[in-house]
């Protein structure tokens, strides 16, 4: 199995409220569908250097990677590859570019109603648990 990097961009580390989610554009059997932005770890490449590229590459903006995002097996399974998730912010405000046709700061029940890659779903769950007050779940 091949790694893949994403950051889930978050409005704050401390108490997040907003995560940006990034609508594809490609390929056409998963256009329209929204996931993290990040991409493949290139060989010899470290996971977290390539989720530094990917999002510079993909939104124009510098990110702070804190904490990885722990999946049910450490990394979360993806159809063929397994993803790693840092929970991170950004220094500006991010650019839509080629593989993306739209990007969306999204509240939890917001980031709930999307329609998210299948092998994002579990991930956008958990995330949006994250962002609701103290004592409120809707999972």
């Amino acid at each position: 199995m091949s790694l893949v990097v994403a950051a889930a961009i978050v409005d704050s580390l401390e108490h997040p409220t907003r995560l940006l989610a990034a609508q594809r554009s490609y390929p056409k059997d998963l256009a329209g569908k929204w996931e993290l932005p990040g991409g493949k770890v290139e060989e010899g490449e470290e996971p977290e250097s390539a989720c530094l590229r990917e999002i510079r590459e993909e939104l124009g903006v510098t990110p702070t990677l804190d904490r990885i995002v722990p999946g049910p097996e450490g990394d979360w399974p993806i159809g063929r590859h397994t993803m790693r998730v840092w929970l991170a912010t950004i220094d500006g405000e991010p650019e839509c570019g080629p593989d993306h046709d739209e990007l969306r700061w999204c509240t939890a029940l917001e980031t709930l109603g999307l329609d998210w890659l299948p092998g994002d779903i579990a991930l956008a769950k958990k995330l949006a648990s994250w962002m609701l007050p103290a004592g409120n779940h809707i999972l």
